[in-house]
């Protein structure tokens, strides 16, 4: 009748067939990476827009990028700033 493999609340198929594990490593891959762009960039940040082009466009592994970064102490931006850079408060408590 069922299959047990099926119905496994566990084996969730995302983009690609990814599974929720492969997303999350994905993404922190992707965040090791932005964190290396942002310490190099001339601004100390980068946009959304290249965050959505590094995790080509996936959404899952763009939310749990942009989760990590501000784990991270990233300031993340909000809808009318949408950029990621340095959290200058978060620095300075640092010292």
């Amino acid at each position: 009748m069922n299959h047990p493999i099926s119905c496994d609340p566990t084996n969730h198929a995302y983009k690609n067939g990814k599974t929720f594990e492969d997303c999350k490593a994905e993404a922190r891959r992707a965040t090791s990476q932005l964190a290396e762009a942002i310490g190099k960039s001339e601004a100390g940040e980068v946009s959304w827009n290249k965050i959505l082009e590094v995790t080509d466009h996936d959404e899952l592994v763009y939310k749990l990028t942009l989760k990590y970064l501000r784990e991270k102490g990233y300031d993340i931006g909000n809808n009318k700033n949408p950029r990621v850079k340095v959290d200058i408060f978060l620095n300075r408590n640092c010292k």
